[in-house]
Order: structure tokens, then sequence, then C-alpha cells
């Protein structure tokens, strides 16, 4: 899927937009997982939060790590690793927002979710 992100701020601001939707849904799948395995809040909020930075920014994290890692010491090694990066000059901005987009959407789902799953364990029967 290639989305026309904008560079700069506008563009890790849309980064981290899309992040938090990614987020939230991410959470709510896995709420319902550890609903159904019977797992603690603790695990459902931690591991959720982590399967959402993961989805979210991972792509750009590991660019943002490759790139301190790799040997760029041609000038042709460099252009090649900055070819397949959206908006090289602001990727660490992008996987900051990103990584704190996704962190806001899990906790945003978790504050959703934890009060309809309080309603459904009371024998309340949750609203359409």
């Amino acid at each position: 899927m290639n989305l026309s992100l904008h560079t700069g701020m506008l563009g890790a601001l849309e980064a981290a937009l899309i992040a938090f939707a990614v987020g939230m849904v991410v959470y709510a799948l896995w709420s319902w997982v550890c609903r159904r395995g019977g797992l603690e809040v603790g695990h459902e909020l931690g591991w959720g939060c982590a399967l959402a930075v993961l989805v979210a920014a991972g792509i750009d994290t590991w660019h943002l790590f490759y790139l301190g890692v790799a040997r760029l010491e041609s000038p042709l090694y460099a252009r090649l690793a900055l070819a397949g990066i959206h908006d090289p000059n602001n990727l660490g901005l992008r996987v900051v927002l990103q990584v704190l987009g996704a962190l806001a959407g899990a906790l945003l789902g978790w504050w959703l979710f934890r009060a309809r799953a309080a309603r459904t364990q009371q024998g309340d029967r949750p609203p359409l």
C-alpha cells in the first residue's frame, strides 16, 4: 500500500495519526484474543502496546536502525540505502511520533474496551 504522505513535520503527524488508528485496531484484536485465552490485564495491555508499536512503526524503526549500523562508506551505498526511505531527513521524528501514536492508540483502546468488559462481567448487555 503506497500512501503519499507529506514530508517534514506534516508527514510525521500524518504517520502518527495512522499509527494511532493502527494502535487502536491492534489492541482491539489483541484484547479479544487475551479474553479468550484468560490472560491478565497487564499482559493484555503490555503485549497490546508492543504489538501496536511493532506493526505501526516497524519499518521506519528498522530503517533508522539500519542507517545506524550499516557501513555506508561509499556514496553509492549511502544513496541506495536512502533511496528506499520516504523522507530520510525526518526519519527520527517520524519514528518517535509513530511510537507515541501507537502507544496512545493502544491506551485509548484499553480505556474504551475496559469499560465494555466491565459491563459484560457484571451481567449488563453491551450496547450495540
